[in-house]
């Protein structure tokens, strides 16, 4: 007597991203399932749908806002609170911005256990009957929770690497030199955005110099979009 084989489709859990202090919902975040190794972005008006397993990890990242982690616990309904990490002072027009250094630490600091858990340390320790393997840098090593661990201090890191790069070239720096704005603005530092290698690298007047060089290209085509780069994809063997 055989027995019929039922799939069921995983079930998808409504979920919404809202400004911790506002309360307004936000758009254009991504969200990042580390355990699965996937993302996306939510909606416009906040809202994703997500089929978790229960203990995936799930981050939320948007720039201008910290992330905010949450454990899928078989919730009905995933809620994400981005504290914004750039301070808006309307009444006197003055934007009180973090710098990349403040946000990666404020960051370390939110997440210090992760990056306990993403440093295996010494794999030998000595001890009282001589040196020997440490078990808890094994464990840190080898263990789910120690991958998932590794893989969001990699998101940390790629976030304050695109943070460093807005920090340095900003909009306000490219309209001093090029006198572009508004849409003209937004193509030209999408399409000309500088690597975090060079931008680490380059003092200010060879910051200055690469944007008026890409002025002059852009200038002859104002028009051209580039083709964004394609994502560099990790495959976790151990997983």
């Amino acid at each position: 007597m055989s027995l019929p084989f039922v799939v069921q489709a995983q079930e998808l859990i409504q979920g919404i991203v809202f400004d911790k202090e506002t309360k307004q919902r936000i758009g254009k975040v991504i969200i990042t399932n580390l355990n699965q190794q996937t993302e996306f972005y939510n909606n416009v008006r906040g809202e994703f749908k997500i089929s978790p397993n229960p203990g995936d990890v799930l981050v939320a990242s948007r720039d201008g806002f910290n992330s905010d982690t949450v454990v899928f616990d078989q919730q009905s309904v995933i809620l994400f609170n981005l504290k914004r990490s750039i301070i808006y002072i309307s009444e006197v027009n003055v934007v009180a911005r973090k710098s990349p250094e403040e946000i990666l630490k404020q960051e370390k600091e939110s997440f210090n256990k992760a990056y306990r858990l993403a440093d295996p340390g010494s794999l030998f320790s000595v001890g009282q009957t001589g040196a020997g393997l440490s078990i808890s840098s094994i464990y840190n090593l080898l263990s789910k929770e120690g991958r998932n661990a590794r893989r969001l201090t990699e998101i940390i890191e790629r976030n304050y690497q695109e943070n460093f790069v807005d920090y340095r070239f900003s909009p306000d720096l490219v309209n001093n030199i090029t006198g572009l704005e508004g849409d003209m603005l937004r193509r030209f530092m999408s399409n000309y955005r500088p690597s975090y290698e060079f931008t680490r690298a380059a003092n200010q007047y060879e910051l200055s110099q690469y944007i008026k060089s890409k002025y002059i290209l852009f200038k002859l085509n104002p028009n051209l979009r580039h083709l964004p780069a394609l994502p560099v994809i990790k495959m976790d063997v151990n997983n």
